[in-house]
């Protein structure tokens, strides 16, 4: 069940007039189980001492505000309890002394009892205290919260910024290496690799900003991954893909899947017969399922560079702070595969 927001003012404003019904109404039901001579008094002058409690009533208001935000966050909640205490008791000997000042002006012909005021008083007051003290320490927790709230979210954004920045110089100096290769052989592929190249870097360096993207954004930006890929490899690699999706306006984490595709492709051709890759995007009903296999030599000795893992350790933590329990990730190694499949919760 989902708490309370007692920072919405309608919220606060219904929970402070139950407040104000019970303790305007505590005296008036106090008074009645008094054992105050009523029948010597006449209609007028019964009316005179409600018009008195009504006019008191106030005094609460008062008592109970200056409790909350002077009394118990610049003493009770500084630990300065013994002044607290006294500052209290001043408080409702200034509230008796104004009920004395508000009974002397309205009634006349009867004597003022300091001893049936404070007994009159007492528990009105002693509720308004002990009612706004709860207050301002369940308000003091909220504002806390909101702000530990705050402070996790942006520390959630700092951290996703650098997992990003982490990702793109990996990929980035992939993709090089891959021109490279296609300067070393002179091939007619080189300058639509350069192209794709600018192109990926236009989308990683203005559209990742973002904090989602589009699907399709997304699929086309992995498909000129694969397709610089496959113009380096050639028929060396068995490459076979299959993207759909039946809603292109999805929203996606940006660069989120190229590390398993990149993954694929750094460790699954090397020292390996007959290398093969097959990736499947499937996207409908709000889901995305993505599916990354590449064949691999448990028995080889390649020895991993400094940038090795990068991507597959990054892309599982932003997996966890982004979607939480609206992701499955499932990584396996069997029969010489190695094996990525995911499923995410998507939005429109």
């Amino acid at each position: 069940m989902k708490p309370l927001n007692f920072s919405n003012k309608w919220i606060k404003t219904v929970i402070h007039l139950i407040i104000w019904v019970i303790i305007f109404t505590l005296p008036f039901i106090l008074y009645q189980n008094n054992d105050h001579p009523r029948h010597q008094l006449t209609d007028s002058e019964m009316n005179l001492f409600r018009y008195i409690a009504i006019g008191t009533d106030f005094l609460w208001v008062a008592a109970f505000y200056l409790n909350a935000f002077v009394l118990m966050p610049r003493l009770a909640q500084k630990k300065n309890i013994t002044l607290y205490f006294f500052s209290v008791i001043v408080l409702f000997l200034g509230c008796i002394f104004l009920h004395f000042l508000l009974f002397v002006f309205v009634v006349d012909g009867h004597a003022f009892s300091f001893i049936n005021a404070v007994q009159f008083n007492m528990a009105p007051f002693l509720l308004s205290v002990a009612i706004s003290s709860i207050w301002q320490m369940w308000t003091e927790k909220q504002q806390a919260e909101k702000w530990m709230m705050q402070k996790h979210q942006e520390t959630l954004k700092t951290e996703l910024s650098f997992l990003r920045s982490q990702i793109s110089p990996h990929f980035v100096l992939n993709v090089l290496n891959n021109i490279v290769a296609l300067v070393r052989m002179k091939s007619e592929n080189l300058e639509p690799t350069v192209m794709k190249l600018s192109a990926l870097m236009q989308y990683m360096l203005y559209e990742t900003n973002e904090e989602k993207v589009q699907l399709k954004s997304e699929t086309e930006y992995l498909q000129s991954y694969i397709d610089l890929q496959q113009q380096r490899f050639g028929k060396k690699l068995q490459l076979h893909t299959d993207i759909s999706t039946d809603n292109d306006w999805y929203e996606i984490e940006p660069m989120l899947l190229i590390p398993f595709v990149e993954n694929a492709f750094k460790h699954g051709i090397g020292l390996i017969d007959h290398p093969q890759i097959d990736i499947s995007l499937k996207a409908g009903n709000q889901k995305l399922k993505f599916t990354v296999r590449n064949r691999y030599n448990p028995d080889s000795t390649e020895i991993k560079d400094r940038t090795s893992g990068i991507g597959l350790v990054n892309v599982k933590r932003r997996l966890k702070l982004l979607y939480g329990k609206d992701h499955d990730l499932m990584i396996v190694q069997q029969d010489g595969w190695f094996i990525v499949s995911l499923t995410l919760n998507l939005r429109t």
